[in-house]
């Protein structure tokens, strides 16, 4: 089994996507950045990079596989397991290990292993549809000297005795200036066609973004509740239930699970205008992790874990 297809799509809404008895891909964002030498604007985007020590089976790769491929979750952890089987053994033999859209693994001369990441997909879902751009740096000279060899050719200042003689050049440099002046207009015309054009896409984008997070679903599954210790609703780690429209639905969510022994809360709106209500909240983000492994388990597969800083 090709177990890549369902990390990639993990890596969307997760910080940590476990192999059992393997490794873990982990992520982190990264602000916008321009290239100097080649002029190329990226977008945010999230950092992917491989963590052999961190190897515990927390469920979340298995209960995916299971409910994607309609099988045991007892299934997918032997298929996985023979597939973590087969990628040791290319290791030790000295090849690399090739995982699409996210990276390549192989031993190096020390027998450690070294993880190089590829960048072919963004899995920063606040970047979608944003992409690279290269543009012409201002080399504000080269207009500088122009005006200066306009001057030199057309004068612009004319004496009253050269006037009557030469009143020919009063208007050609009349119409040099209005040819010039057009010209710079055209140029600041295409700009705005193109600065409009640009946000156009963009407001669709985020439109058809919107629209996709309206029709998520939110499966909690009928199993028995559980109750975490939290004695403190502070932190920037928050596992997250759901989000709603409306807000009503909001507060029967947090109402439904307080009554299951959860510390539930909302948290406010997002920037789509969702209300979302928590779990809890965490000071640690090991501590976040694992009640998250355990509510995904035992609650909602459909759990993640949100980090912000609350105002």
């Amino acid at each position: 089994m090709q177990l890549e297809t369902f990390i990639s799509d993990l890596l969307y809404r997760y910080e940590c996507v476990t192999i059992p008895e393997f490794g873990s891909f982990l992520t982190q964002r990264v602000s916008a950045t321009i290239d100097d030498a080649s002029n190329t604007f990226h977008a945010p985007k999230k950092v992917v990079s491989f963590n052999e020590q961190i190897q515990q089976n927390d469920g979340l790769l298995a209960h995916y596989i299971a409910d994607v491929k309609k099988i045991p979750f007892e299934v997918a952890n032997k298929k996985i397991a023979k597939r973590v089987k087969l990628l040791k053994s290319y290791l030790t033999q000295g090849e690399t290990l090739t995982f699409n859209n996210i990276g390549e693994i192989v031993f190096n001369k020390e027998g450690k292993i070294l993880f190089e990441p590829t960048y072919h997909l963004n899995y920063l879902t606040d970047s979608f549809g944003l992409s690279e751009f290269e543009t012409h740096p201002v080399i504000r000279e080269v207009y500088k000297e122009e005006v200066k060899a306009i001057e030199k050719v057309v004068p612009i200042a004319v004496t009253p005795e050269k006037r009557k003689s030469k009143s020919y050049l009063k208007y050609a440099a009349v119409a040099l200036i209005a040819l010039t002046l057009g010209g710079f207009g055209a140029s600041k015309f295409y700009v705005n066609q193109i600065e409009t054009h640009n946000q156009l896409a963009q407001e669709q984008a985020t439109q058809q973004l919107d629209t996709k997070i309206q029709q998520a679903t939110f499966n909690l599954n009928p199993l028995p509740a559980i109750t975490l210790n939290v004695t403190k609703q502070t932190g920037n780690y928050h596992i997250v239930a759901g989000a709603f429209r409306v807000e009503e639905n909001c507060d029967k969510k947090v109402k439904q699970l307080k009554s299951n022994g959860f510390s539930a809360r909302k948290i406010g709106a997002n920037k789509y205008g969702l209300h979302q209500v928590v779990y809890s909240s965490y000071e640690g983000r090991l501590d976040a992790l694992k009640a998250l492994r355990t509510i995904k388990r035992t609650h909602n597969s459909d759990a993640w874990l949100l980090v912000k800083k609350l105002d």
